[in-house]
């Protein structure tokens, strides 16, 4: 089917359609002559986009940038470093931080290693 009957069939207008293309929140298929053609698969992820932008209360845009950060591994880090920076996003830590603190416990204590 058409954009015009794509659109009606998902409640939005062929404006928007067109926009949510432009992100990259559709599949990328077109046929000859450069007409979008839709189908199942097309109104289904569609649908799919618009119920988890309702479901967290996201934009089109926020969502096509967060399957941007989750394909892309330099856009991936970074969005980690920022969020590491202003404190949203723990640094994880490293088996040899864990080692040298129970080392330091350990030398704290006495040498009596201590219940957890």
């Amino acid at each position: 089917m058409r954009i015009t009957e794509a659109a009606r069939r998902l409640g939005m207008s062929p404006r928007m359609l067109r926009y949510r293309e432009a992100l990259g929140l559709l599949p990328p298929v077109r046929e000859q002559g450069a007409h979008r053609r839709f189908g199942p698969e097309e109104l289904a992820a569609v649908a799919q986009g618009v119920e988890l932008e309702k479901r967290f209360d996201v934009s089109p845009a926020e969502l096509a940038f967060a399957l941007r950060v989750l394909s892309e591994p330099p856009v991936a880090a970074a969005v980690r470093d920022l969020g590491v920076r202003i404190g949203r996003i723990q640094v994880p830590r490293r088996a040899l931080d864990f080692e040298k603190e129970k080392a330091l416990r350990l030398l704290r204590s006495g040498g009596r290693p201590s219940g957890g």
